[in-house]
């Protein structure tokens, strides 16, 4: 990316017709590099929404450090990785900030004044922090960093005054917890400071894994990265569970549940050949080989373009490292604007 492109980045941020634009604030935890389900859950509609909003997307290196102690290498080692996924898919830095993190200190801040505003076991009630809890086997033994992690989510969304957050139907809880904060503190402070967020879900429900156990995770060995090669999408269709009935060709086999229908219908463009497959399946008469063919020919294709342009911009992470400084710096901007509405609210700029 050349200087004057740089330049043109930052004034377009700033400028009065992007404030105009409803604001968009998302992001992923940095643990390992992104997969299909990232790309058909938010990515692919970050890339749409890149083009009607002010799109904020943060690199969640401080969150995805509450339950990875011990284990901070693998957090610092991802950001990067996660940043080649975005730029790979057609996230451009000249229309979105794609930011880190830890490096914008006003999020720190906030979340301490945020934390003011909420109980302990408001936090433990929360259904997503119930669950991940449960997830992770913490049972009391919770650090205090994951526990609070919707309220530094919170920070995450109000510091960018972010109106509009892409997430899964599991995040509802998030969205509800964050827009009590912002109610909260408004009221506190008498004055409307922070602004309320509405989530955006995707057209598509969550992705299963390849086994059709449990969602798509590089950590279970049940996902497809986005730089997946050919052979490793080829293998990764074959292990594909289908219909464990379906033995012969000739048996009725079960569409429901099977994850190679659920990925066809997930990212195979004609509607009416897979429901022709469907139909075809369910009568019998349809192996599974055939089927797979068509779903991975749809993989490769799809996948193809992705892997070459992360591969391309792979080949200079030094340019990779500039575009989030700075994404970091113009985030960092805005957070502070805020910040210093926040202070000013609570009586906190002794100094002026």
């Amino acid at each position: 990316m050349s200087s004057n492109a740089t330049s043109s980045a930052s004034s377009s941020t700033a400028s009065p017709a992007s404030s105009a634009l409803p604001v968009v604030l998302t992001g992923d935890r940095p643990t390992g590099p992104l997969h299909l389900g990232h790309y058909i859950g938010s990515l692919k509609s970050r890339v749409a929404l890149q083009e009607t909003s002010r799109q904020f997307l943060l690199l969640a290196d401080t969150q995805a450090m509450t339950d990875n102690v011990g284990r901070h290498q693998k957090v610092t080692d991802n950001v990067l990785e996660v940043a080649l996924d975005y730029l790979a898919v057609g996230i451009d830095p000249e229309k979105s900030t794609i930011f880190i993190q830890s490096q914008v200190r006003e999020l720190y801040e906030l979340s301490m004044v945020l934390l003011n505003l909420v109980t302990v076991s408001r936090l433990e009630r929360n259904p997503t922090i119930k669950e991940e809890i449960r997830l992770r086997g913490f049972e009391r033994d919770i650090p205090a960093g994951f526990l609070t992690y919707p309220v530094s989510q919170a920070a995450d969304i109000t510091a960018f005054k972010g109106q509009l957050v892409p997430v899964g139907s599991d995040q509802l809880p998030m969205i509800e917890q964050t827009n009590e904060l912002v109610r909260k503190f408004n009221a506190t402070v008498d004055r409307e400071v922070l602004v309320e967020c509405k989530e955006v879900l995707s057209e598509t429900g969550r992705l299963p894994g390849i086994d059709g156990k449990a969602k798509m995770s590089k950590s279970l060995g049940n996902s497809i990265a986005l730089g997946a090669t050919p052979a490793e999408i080829k293998q990764a269709v074959h292990r594909m569970y289908t219909d464990p009935n379906h033995l012969r060709v000739d048996d009725p086999g079960q569409v429901e549940g099977n994850v190679v229908f659920t990925f066809l219908d997930a990212f195979d463009p004609d509607r009416d050949a897979v429901a022709e497959l469907k139909a075809h399946y369910t009568r019998g008469g349809l192996g599974d080989s055939v089927v797979k063919r068509r779903l991975e020919g749809i993989l490769q294709e799809l996948l193809e373009p992705i892997r070459t342009r992360r591969e391309e911009f792979a080949k200079d992470r030094g340019e990779v490292l500039a575009i989030l400084k700075r994404g970091t710096e113009r985030a960092s901007a805005v957070a502070a604007q805020t910040m210093a509405e926040v202070n000013a609210a609570l009586g906190l700029n002794y100094f002026g």
